[in-house]
């Protein structure tokens, strides 16, 4: 009954690796396949540690995220449910080279990496599977490099809330973002101090382009926030 409920979980939140095993492959994954449930601010793997598993993160939202010069923090990129991550440094054969943490109560489902090498081995759909993937975020790693160096303060800081917004999307209300981020996390996001985050986010609020309620923000002008972003 356990197995049967699990293999459910993994069939309709794993779909896309899902579809392209045979029957033996899938048994492999099932056997394999452990659900973990983190809290909030909870380490999932750190920075320097041996890779061992593909993490999908099911329910929840993580971030990963890498400490700089004096010990700052940046955050690298934002997961959000169904997304997988932890496998790079495994194909690297090198060791985390940033560590990845959950930003709410979160459950993630785990797959040895040993298992995903073998399926890679002998089913090339899975492999391109995975290159699609890292391509991509190789692509989004470029962009988010210039923008965060040569982008003014004010379009990197409208950058991190269109890309909270377009990970996350809006509460029932359709402007409040589903994340809620203290200052200092969204000046990670936006390779920024937190005191230069906290006063461009009052910049926006006067000019009536987001409302601030504690850790929540509204869009109230998502064109004029997007313009921003664009332009810097």
């Amino acid at each position: 009954m356990i197995k049967d409920a699990l293999e459910k979980v993994i069939s309709e939140d794993l779909s896309e690796v899902w579809t392209l095993l045979d029957g033996d492959e899938k048994r492999k994954i099932t056997d394999s396949f452990t659900l973990h449930h983190f809290k909030k601010n909870q380490i999932i793997y750190a920075e320097h540690e041996d890779p061992e598993y593909l993490w999908c993160l099911l329910k929840g939202k993580a971030k990963l995220h890498k400490d700089g010069v004096g010990g700052r923090q940046q955050i690298l990129r934002l997961i959000r449910p169904v997304q997988y991550f932890g496998y790079r440094a495994y194909f690297a054969g090198e060791p985390y080279v940033s560590s990845a943490t959950a930003m709410e109560p979160s459950v993630l489902g785990a797959v040895p990496m040993r298992i995903v090498s073998d399926l890679i081995d002998s089913n090339k759909a899975v492999a391109w599977f995975f290159i699609h993937e890292l391509s991509h975020n190789l692509g989004s790693s470029d962009t988010r490099i210039v923008n965060l160096t040569q982008k003014h303060i004010r379009g990197r800081l409208a950058e991190a809330i269109t890309v909270l917004r377009d990970h996350y999307g809006y509460e029932d209300d359709g402007i409040t973002l589903r994340v809620y981020m203290a200052r200092e996390d969204l000046a990670n996001l936006s390779n920024m101090t937190t005191s230069n985050a906290i006063r461009t986010l009052t910049a926006f609020v006067n000019e009536k382009i987001i409302v601030v309620d504690g850790r929540q923000i509204k869009i109230i002008n998502e064109p004029q926030l997007r313009k921003i972003s664009k332009y810097g």
